[in-house]
Formats: C-alpha cells, structure tokens, sequence
C-alpha cells in the first residue's frame, strides 16, 4: 500500500521550493503518493509583504540564501511588490488537480516566483504555466476567471485547519508523522518506513478478530 505524503505550502514561502529536494530524495525508490496541499500565509484582505521591507531582506540574508546555497537550489528574492496573494494560483491548482497536472503544477509554480521573478498573482502567467504543463489554457483562465475553483479551495483551506496548519511547509506523513519546516531526508525517509511497516501490519491482522468472555478469536 502506498505511503501518502501530504506537503501544506504557499507559493510565496522560499523553503516551500527547498522542500521539493529533501521530499524527492527522501521518496525515492519508495512506494508514495505526494500531495501538496493549500495554505495561504497572508489571505486577502492581510497586507502582503513587501521584498524591500526589513523582515524580508533579513530573513533571506540570514537563513534562505544560506540554506539555498548548502542545498545547491538556485533561489533568489522576487522583486514583486507587495507580494502576490496567492488565492488565484490555488484555484489554479485546484484545476490543475482535476486535470492530472496537481503534481507538477505546485512545483512550477514556486519555481515561476522565486526562480523566474514572475507575478505569480497575475492571471496571464498562471495561464502561461498552464501551457506549459499541457493544459487546456482557454478553459483555464475561464474557469479561474469565473471563480469555478473557490469553493474547492475553500474546501482544501478548511482541511488544513482541521489539521492546525499554522505554517510551511508542514509535511503529514499517513496522517501519523507530522515534520515542519525544510524536512531532513533521513527523517522523512524513516517517517515513510515507519508508516509502511505499520500500514503492512495492519494488513496483516486477520479480519474479522475479536474478544469475548471466553477470550480472543
């Protein structure tokens, strides 16, 4: 049985695209399913932040640039002001989603901002992405146009309360292993493992068990 993975990110968090590393090479040569899901930093009507702003230019001086550099990702802070809100990109995802492309439309997208220097807020350059991944582009600024997608986005934003999601990117590991921030792959890897083992014990057990007076059958 599969493993599912499920990756809370924002399109505006740069250690959402260090993830993406640590989570294939934890991943690889494993039987997984990876999900990433929405999570909205700033939701409209929460002022974004802006890359000319201390908070900004400090954190990346002191840890994203850092870390990017041991990674060997090539990053670099969008000179996008304010930030983009990033609600129009999720339902963007959510058609993704429906259309077979969720997996490689989340990754894309990060990379657009923090490597392309793209207005990922924009409707041209989400449709632009979906060209790229061989989506039908007329249908797709349509239905982000119409808000078609809102309601599934709602609904995924929903789910990441439920699971008290307060930042990213948060990886559940099979709804037991829970790890935040940019994931050590030697942790995840053991967190996959842990929940295989698990998921194949319990395939184990024979159905239809149970205890009574006289003991267990």
């Amino acid at each position: 049985m599969s493993v599912s993975i499920r990756v809370w990110s924002d399109y505006v968090c740069p250690f959402c695209l260090l993830a993406e590393g640590p989570i294939h090479e934890a991943t690889e040569g494993l039987d997984v399913t990876v999900e990433w899901m929405p999570f909205e930093l700033r939701p409209h009507p929460t002022p974004t932040l802006r890359p000319e702003g201390d908070y900004l230019q400090n954190i990346w001086a002191r840890v994203v640039y850092p870390m990017a550099r041991r990674m060997g990702v090539p990053i670099h802070l969008p000179d996008v002001s304010p930030q983009p809100y990033t609600r129009l990109a999720f339902e963007g995802y959510q058609y993704a989603l429906e259309h077979g492309a969720g997996a490689r439309y989340t990754p894309r997208v990060l990379r657009a901002f923090f490597q392309e220097n793209r207005d990922i807020g924009q409707l041209d350059v989400l449709t632009d992405i979906a060209a790229e991944l061989g989506l039908d582009t007329a249908d797709f600024r349509k239905a982000l146009e119409e808000g078609r997608y809102t309601r599934a986005h709602q609904k995924a934003l929903a789910l990441a309360e439920a699971h008290q999601i307060t930042s990213v990117p948060t990886l559940i590991v099979g709804d037991v292993h829970r790890i935040e921030g940019v994931p050590d792959p030697k942790q995840l890897r053991a967190a996959i493992q842990a929940v295989a083992a698990e998921q194949a014990a319990a395939d184990r057990t024979p159905w239809g068990a149970s205890c009574g007076i006289d003991g267990c059958v």
